[in-house]
């Protein structure tokens, strides 16, 4: 199962895409969980220690490997570099392992912010590509607010494509972007998790603003999950009603 998942800042995505990540390991299966968010706190939502946290580098970073797999520095201005770099070893060489969870931390390339066409964003997008097109492993990317990292062929690929939202107009706006994003992509369904629920009106408001999209499962506002994020914690074992909520939503995906 391939699993990507996005939505506005603060809303709640990756503590989704940690603790979904945690039981598909806890059921037997190998997992993958891709931080795809230049603004990268998927590690500490795992469960990795804040030393260990300090060890972690980001493969845009890693300038040597990327010149040694693409022929060309990142940085560099110009020049011709391979489009099609050899990435297989990657997932398994640069990953840092937790409960049965290999976790990449992608990094921001030059792209994002300047536009360029750089040798660590054709590196980033084909590992990506490679992730969820040849490996076998559950796939699970805590994306930002945007499908940057994605081309085409790798959308069409992935199984879900999931917009976390919570009661507002903004991050609705936010999901309904991404929904015109994902259809530039190929990508048919975009499914909603509603996070940070305090009311049945609060369901009432995300599924009258969300148009085509999917609703699959909610999740309650619940205050154990802000302290664990604001102490640097694993949300997976803070809470066990967070936890089943979203075991519950793990499920609606089986369903389909």
């Amino acid at each position: 199962m391939k699993i990507a998942i996005t939505g506005k800042g603060g809303v709640g995505k990756t503590t989704l895409s940690a603790i979904l990540s945690h039981l598909f390991s806890r059921d037997g299966k190998t997992v993958i969980a891709v931080d795809a968010d230049p603004d990268a706190n998927l590690a500490a939502a795992l469960g990795i220690s804040e030393s260990d946290l300090e060890g972690i580098r980001p493969i845009a970073e890693m300038a040597d490997l990327i010149e040694q797999r693409t022929g060309a520095r990142p940085g560099s201005a110009g020049g011709i570099f391979k489009l099609n770099p050899k990435v297989d070893d990657i997932p398994d060489a640069c990953s840092r392992q937790i409960d049965g969870i290999k976790l990449l931390v992608m990094g921001k390339s030059k792209e994002a912010s300047s536009g360029c066409f750089c040798p660590e964003s054709v590196f980033l997008k084909h590992l990506l590509r490679h992730i969820i097109l040849n490996r076998d492993d559950v796939v699970i990317v805590d994306m930002e607010a945007g499908i940057e990292h994605l081309t085409r062929g790798t959308a069409e690929a992935v199984d879900f494509f999931i917009v976390v939202v919570e009661p507002g107009k903004r991050s609705i706006q936010t999901a309904l972007h991404v929904r015109e994003l994902a259809k530039g992509l190929g990508i048919k369904d975009v499914f909603v998790v509603a996070n940070k629920i305090k009311e049945d009106a609060n369901i009432t408001f995300i599924k009258d603003n969300i148009e085509d999209m999917k609703l699959i499962g909610s999740i309650s506002y619940n205050q154990d999950i802000i302290d664990a994020d604001i102490k640097g914690i694993s949300p997976f074992g803070t809470s066990q009603k967070t936890v089943d909520e979203i075991r519950k939503i793990k499920e609606s995906l089986d369903t389909y």
